[in-house]
C-alpha cells in the first residue's frame, strides 16, 4: 500500500540525535507527553499519528504492520533523517520490529514497549473491527481504559486518554485491527540486529511480561525491564521510570 503522510509533531534541538515515538492502537502522539517533555532537551523528538488515528490521513483499509512502517519510512525521508532512534508501545512496537527487521540501516536503538510477536487471534480481532465499524469507538474506548491502566491510576488523566481513543476515526481503528490479527513476527526475531530495550508493564493484561521475555528470547541484542505498577500504557503510567530506562538505552 502507497505510504500516507502522518501528521507529526517535532521538539528539541534540530542538531540532536533523533527519537521517533509510535503509539498503540487507538491513540495519537498526546500519548507521548511526557516523554516529549523530558526527552526534547536531549533529542529532536518526533511523535506521529499512524494512518487511521488522530490527525492523518484515514485510506481506505484494511492495513498491515508493513503499510504502517511504510509511513515511518516516508516520514524521514521527508525529514530527510537517514537514521533513529525508535521506540514503539504496542501497535507501534510491531512497527518498530518490522524496520528493525527489514531495514536495521534506519534504526540506531530499538525500544519495544508493552508489545508482543503475536497479539490475540486473528478472529479476534476482526469481531473487534466488526463491531466499531457498526457501534462506533465509545464500547472501545471504556474497554481499553480497563487494559491500558490499573485501577489506581489519575481518573481525571483517564478520562483525557477515553476522550483519545473515543475520538480516533472507526474505520482507521479497525483497519489497524487487521494488521494486529496478521501478526506474528515469531520466526522474524532473530533478524533483528538492533540493541533492544524490551519493556513490560507488570499489570498488563493484554501484553504481559512474559510476551517481553519471549521477544528476549528471539531477539539477539536485547534485554527487558519490568516496571511494576504499569498495565499497558506503561509510558503514561511510570513516566519517570519509563523515561530513565529510554534515555539509558539510548546512550547505549
Amino acid at each position: 500500500m502507497k505510504p500516507v503522510e502522518v501528521h507529526y509533531t517535532i521538539e528539541g534541538p534540530q542538531d540532536a540525535p533523533v527519537l521517533i515515538l509510535s503509539g498503540s492502537v487507538g491513540s495519537n502522539s498526546d500519548m507521548w507527553l511526557a516523554q516529549r517533555e523530558a526527552l526534547a532537551d536531549e533529542y529532536r523528538v518526533i511523535s506521529y499519528d499512524h494512518r487511521g488515528h488522530g490527525k492523518s490521513p484515514v485510506p481506505q483499509g484494511p492495513y498491515q504492520i508493513s503499510d504502517l512502517a511504510g509511513d515511518v519510512l516516508a516520514l524521514m525521508d521527508h525529514l530527510r533523517i537517514e537514521k533513529a532512534h525508535f521506540c514503539g508501545v504496542s501497535l507501534g512496537g510491531a512497527v518498530g520490529m518490522w524496520l528493525g527487521r527489514y531495514h536495521p540501516h534506519r534504526v540506531d536503538q530499538l525500544v519495544l514497549a508493552c508489545t508482543s510477536a503475536w497479539f490475540a487471534p486473528k478472529e479476534a480481532w476482526g469481531e473487534r473491527a466488526e463491531r466499531v465499524r457498526a457501534e462506533g469507538m465509545e464500547w472501545i474506548a471504556d474497554l481499553s481504559l480497563t487494559r491500558w491502566l490499573t485501577k489506581d491510576f489519575d481518573r481525571h488523566e483517564a478520562a483525557g486518554l477515553r476522550a483519545m481513543i473515543a475520538n480516533t476515526p472507526a474505520d482507521g481503528y479497525a483497519s489497524c485491527c487487521a494488521a494486529l490479527g496478521d501478526w506474528d513476527f515469531v520466526a522474524e526475531l532473530p533478524g533483528i540486529p538492533t540493541p533492544t530495550l524490551i519493556i513490560a508493564g507488570a499489570d498488563d493484561p493484554a501484553t504481559p511480561p512474559e510476551h517481553a521475555r519471549e521477544l528476549a528470547a528471539g531477539i539477539p541484542r536485547s534485554r527487558v525491564a519490568v516496571l511494576d505498577g504499569a498495565a499497558h500504557l506503561a509510558n503514561v503510567e511510570r513516566p519517570i521510570e519509563f523515561n530513565d530506562l529510554l534515555r539509558a538505552h539510548l546512550l547505549g
